[in-house]
């Protein structure tokens, strides 16, 4: 299995689908989203995901006037990885609503590190991520036993807030504000989010803004200063020494990278 590219945090405003290329295509769609099946026009309510096979020309399309929010990793097949695929019993081709997306999320984050970092063990860590998310995705579909997670008080109002920071990382997002919104106290709302998501909240927020800066480096020419702005940090030195602690290199150096990728 071979990955082509992998693109995290994108948004849309109109609809999408065979123009994705060739090659096989995973989404994870964060926001709702308008298909069609069997000639019924059907939606989402809340994060889907959905495995494009080649040659796919169903289009998916926004709801409301709200841009698609999504994630997306193309990749080629050989043979084994489509009987493999095949076996795992889910549908192609077609949304699968996700109760839980933390799984899949957090392995397209690793991917898109490993992708740009270009590691030893690249191949071998790329194909596993993909089976782990292919595992996730015929679990979901198969109905299996609600997560333990899910059992975590308040886990819907704290699985929509933290949708709501990787929705809007220039937020400033006041953990006292949040806790006040929730009416529970400080010490309670960590315990709680730490078990539900195995981070606290502020690496989340922290997530949020570096995955949007990277976006951002790799898509537009703004400076470091406007990027650091545009993801909620008042000095471009601290959002610097930041994204080095976190993704191993400057945001230069991420772009330089990002840059070379697509050339090859």
């Amino acid at each position: 299995m071979k990955i082509n590219r992998i693109q995290l945090n994108c948004r849309r405003d109109t609809a999408f689908g065979g123009e994705l290329g060739a090659d096989p295509v995973f989404l994870l769609l964060r926001t709702p989203i308008m298909y069609e099946e069997n000639g019924q026009q059907l939606r989402t309510e809340g994060v889907s995901a959905a495995l494009l096979t080649s040659g796919y020309k169903q289009s998916f399309r926004p709801v409301k006037g709200k841009p698609i929010r999504y994630d997306m990793v193309s990749f080629r097949t050989s043979a084994a990885d489509r009987q493999y695929i095949s076996s795992m019993n889910f549908p192609q081709d077609t949304p699968i609503e996700l109760a839980d997306d933390l799984v899949i999320s957090g392995a397209l984050r690793s991917m898109q590190s490993q992708f740009m970092h270009r590691g030893k063990h690249i191949s071998e860590f790329m194909e596993l991520s993909m089976r782990i998310i292919f595992i996730a995705l015929s679990e979901t579909y198969d109905n299996a036993p609600a997560s333990p997670v899910e059992k975590i008080p308040r886990y819907a109002e704290l699985r929509k807030l933290r949708q709501a920071i990787y929705d809007d990382p220039m937020n400033s997002w006041s953990i006292d504000e949040m806790c006040e919104e929730m009416r529970i106290s400080r010490t309670y709302f960590h315990r709680l989010w730490t078990a539900a998501f195995g981070v606290t909240c502020l690496q989340d927020v922290i997530e949020s803004r570096l995955l949007r800066a990277a976006e951002l480096l790799k898509n537009t020419d703004k400076s470091v200063y406007e990027i650091a702005v545009e993801c909620g940090y008042d000095s471009e030195s601290y959002f610097m020494r930041q994204f080095k602690k976190h993704k191993n290199c400057t945001p230069s150096e991420f772009r330089r990278r990002a840059l070379s990728t697509e050339d090859k």
